[in-house]
């Protein structure tokens, strides 16, 4: 656990609420059909999680101030622009799927109640524990994870279908499964990521007193652990389609909008201690993921602006970036109030990062490639396909998400 750090924390936080809800639908509404998604985006996913580490580890720095030395203003506010709306709506889709799953398990208290603890709670952790402190404890946070590796096994499974489905890809060309691939793709690959992956590296760089000069045993230290967190990402995705298409879609439920549909159907057919793991799963990756993306969206603004920034720093020495995740959460935790629903939520975070992805994922390989900016650490053959793979895939699924809403 203490080699492992923000490549670790990065992965299992792309399995907050939202992505499970997402996870979810495709087990109920497809059952296996998509589980072969999980070994295809593992590749894609470490590939442009390690460019961004490479890129926080050599400038020392986070993505954004990359962005602002190197290349135009324009691209700098607009990727802010979209961020901004695109990483508070996914904050506030989480805090609303805490809130509804822990209505469920004590239905005397609100939802909204509920809501409004955790974000409290939130805010006084970010603001209270320094980068270190906070670090370990969403490190710890990722053990929830492996809760929903349990579920499956809790039920009957043909493990040979299962197999079949992993190894063989299934691709139906209607728009139902078209654009659940579509939602698997912006769930697993979110820009926010590549923005804290950078940061944290940089910061961990920053608190290393011996790590002034880059060798290749930093760099393959960072690369095991983003290795690692990818595949712990993309392995809980998989058990996730896994244990809600052995039991909702086997069941008969196909239709799953909510992370506490999920988890309300699945105790008939699986029984309490399912129910149990999979709704406590929810607030533990809720709790490691709004600090990640409240986090991301601070430093944005921070390296935009030339706000002090940094969790280790004090409130009072970084009031600007402090202030931006507790505006960032409590604008999340408003969107009831302003009848936004958390599947509009996730609806509207898609589109946005559906436009930004492949527009950050071109950046970042572009500036993978400047000797000027990463000097003998630019990218080799294989993190050139690997990345262009991805930037093909991503652009595609901003076109057919553009093209749905449309159609």
């Amino acid at each position: 656990m203490v080699a492992l750090g923000p490549g670790l924390v990065t992965g299992a936080s792309d399995d907050d609420p939202s992505g499970i809800a997402t996870y979810s639908q495709a087990g109920a509404g497809f059952g296996f059909a998509t589980l072969w998604t999980a070994l295809i985006t593992f590749p894609l996913m470490a590939s442009i999680q390690e460019m961004c580490a490479r890129i926080g580890i050599v400038t020392k720095e986070g993505l954004t101030g990359t962005l602002k030395k190197n290349y135009s203003k324009t691209v700098l506010y607009l990727m802010l622009v979209f961020s901004f709306p695109a990483i508070t709506l996914n904050i506030g889709a989480d805090i609303q799927g805490m809130g509804a799953v822990a209505n469920l398990l004590f239905p005397e208290v609100p939802a909204f109640a509920f809501s409004v603890v955790f974000t409290a709670v939130l805010i006084f952790l970010i603001i209270k524990y320094s980068y270190r402190k906070l670090s370990n404890i969403l490190k710890w946070l990722c053990i929830c994870l492996l809760l929903y590796i349990i579920v499956p096994f809790l039920v009957k499974v043909d493990w040979k279908d299962v197999l079949k489905h992993t190894v063989v890809p299934t691709i139906r060309f209607d728009k139902d499964f078209l654009e659940i691939l579509v939602a698997i793709l912006g769930t697993t690959i979110s820009p926010y990521l590549f923005f804290w992956q950078t940061t944290m590296e940089a910061e961990d760089m920053n608190h290393k007193q011996n790590a002034i000069v880059i060798d290749k045993r930093i760099i393959h230290e960072m690369r095991i652990d983003v290795d690692f967190g990818m595949f712990f990402s993309n392995l809980v995705m998989f058990f996730l389609i896994l244990a809600t298409g052995a039991v909702l879609f086997k069941g008969g439920i196909h239709q799953i909008d909510t992370v506490e549909q999920a988890a309300k159907a699945l105790e008939p057919l699986a029984g309490k201690f399912a129910y149990l793991l999979f709704a406590l799963g929810v607030l533990g990756t809720g709790f490691l993921a709004i600090p990640v993306l409240g986090g991301s969206l601070s430093y944005i603004m921070a390296e935009t602006f030339n706000w002090e920034e940094g969790l280790d720093k004090k409130f009072h020495q970084a009031k600007g970036f402090y202030i931006t995740i507790i505006i960032s959460l409590l604008i999340g935790l408003s969107l009831d109030f302003l009848g936004i629903s958390p599947m509009q939520a996730l609806l509207y975070t898609a589109i946005l990062y559906g436009l930004t992805a492949p527009v950050m994922i071109a950046i970042v390989i572009h500036i993978c490639n400047n000797k000027k900016i990463m000097g003998d650490f630019t990218n080799s053959k294989r993190s050139n396909i690997s990345g262009v793979l991805t930037f093909l895939l991503m652009l595609f699924a901003a076109v057919a998400l553009i093209w749905f809403q449309f159609k």
